[in-house]
């Protein structure tokens, strides 16, 4: 039978100080001659609480417990903390939450100082995403960053001092011309700040980037399987656990510091989404749908006050749900129930069984009772993996 799973806030505030060249997120400049001198931020607040009353309204959720809230973008730390607060303090008297609710916030160290990382904590925020992605000076100009190694580490320190309960640095591997060592040294000065977790991946050239049109040389596949291979062993003799294919955790922490609000996500877990282009997704067990939520997507038509903000609805199919929940659940190195995927997608596990026997019957996949997890080779082949859950 179908049931509710716990409900997430995804926050899109979509502007940036530069595109970077391997960005495909919903991200638009402003400055720098692009006839937009200062962020709309009040206009802009105003039409997220409105897109999220609309949503609460449209899928009747005003007796469903907030789990958990993500500030993305863009560059959401260019808000100011006041911003923050206000977007905050509308958000929560809307839905019922523990005192504890994980609230994180993405902030990139060339946009932060002080009194802001310490602004932003007094608003609310829990948890800071700080986007590093290296502490190689070549690297960073490469991929477009706007900010230096020195100001990635003192933003760091400013997170450990600004009252932040838990933070978490993104880290790119597989970069254009880097050596093995290059991305060693890189996990190394991450490990050594000390944060509470790692979200370490390879860089992908995705479509519609500066990166797919003028392609950079990047290291060669041996290079990359020696750098995952050895950056693992790196991650877990500093005692960070993977528990997804690029999240990492500190192990012996008293508390968990795995991302909950993208834990909800990866278990199939609901999320309303806010924002210019913001994707949502919500059960409604009234009915046994899953629908699927797109926002409108440019700032101008996002601010429209006479637009609905909502771009497109989609009621996921039940040939769709298999693969929809597969893809999620199969990044995490935990294993998984037949009774969770029956509760939350609403079919019957027979659905899934043949393709989960041909995956244990080619090693991708093993099971004990009723718990199935990927294996190692079904990791390092997940795109296989995933196509045997498709209907075609």
């Amino acid at each position: 039978m179908l049931t509710a799973p716990p409900l997430s806030l995804y926050i899109h505030i979509p502007w940036c100080v530069q595109k970077c060249p391997y960005c495909d997120f919903n991200s638009h400049e402003f400055g720098k001659g692009k006839g937009q001198k200062e962020i709309p931020e009040q206009a802009y607040i105003i039409q997220l609480i409105k897109d999220l009353d609309d949503d609460i309204k449209r899928f009747s959720l005003t007796n469903r417990p907030l789990h958990s809230i993500f500030i993305g973008g863009g560059t959401p730390s260019l808000f100011s903390a006041q911003g923050i607060g206000s977007i905050l303090e509308q958000v929560l008297a809307r839905f019922d939450h523990n005192s504890d609710i994980e609230i994180t916030l993405e902030a990139n160290p060339g946009t932060v100082e002080a009194d802001k990382f310490k602004g932003f904590a007094k608003a609310g925020v829990t948890r800071l995403s700080i986007g590093v992605q290296s502490f190689a000076s070549d690297k960073l100009i490469k991929l477009g960053r706007i900010h230096d190694s020195e100001q990635a580490k003192i933003a760091v320190q400013l997170a450990k001092t600004a009252g932040i309960t838990s933070f978490n640095l993104d880290l790119m591997h597989g970069l254009p011309n880097q050596s093995l060592e290059n991305a060693l040294d890189d996990l190394r000065i991450a490990i050594s700040l000390n944060p509470d977790h790692i979200s370490w991946y390879q860089l992908t050239i995705e479509p519609n980037t500066a990166f797919y049109s003028k392609p950079p040389k990047l290291p060669q596949d041996d290079t990359l399987w020696d750098i995952q291979e050895q950056g693992l062993v790196l991650l877990a003799e500093a005692g960070y656990q993977q528990y997804e294919i690029s999240a990492y955790s500190k192990a012996n922490s008293k508390a968990d510091k795995r991302c909950q609000h993208n834990l909800n996500y990866w278990q199939f877990g609901d999320y309303l989404g806010i924002g210019c282009g913001a994707h949502g997704k919500i059960t409604d067990t009234t009915n046994n749908t899953i629908t699927r939520t797109v926002k409108v997507k440019h700032p101008k038509g996002y601010l429209d006050q006479d637009r609905e903000a909502l771009d497109k609805l989609i009621i996921v199919s039940e040939d769709e749900l298999p693969f929809e929940f597969m893809m999620n659940l199969l990044r995490l190195k935990q294993a998984f129930t037949l009774e969770h995927f029956e509760q939350t997608t609403g079919l019957s596990s027979e659905a899934i069984q043949p393709a989960l026997t041909l995956a244990e019957a080619k090693g991708l996949m093993s099971h004990t009772d009723s718990h199935w997890q990927v294996t190692e080779l079904g990791h390092r082949y997940l795109n296989d993996l995933l196509e045997l859950f498709l209907v075609s």
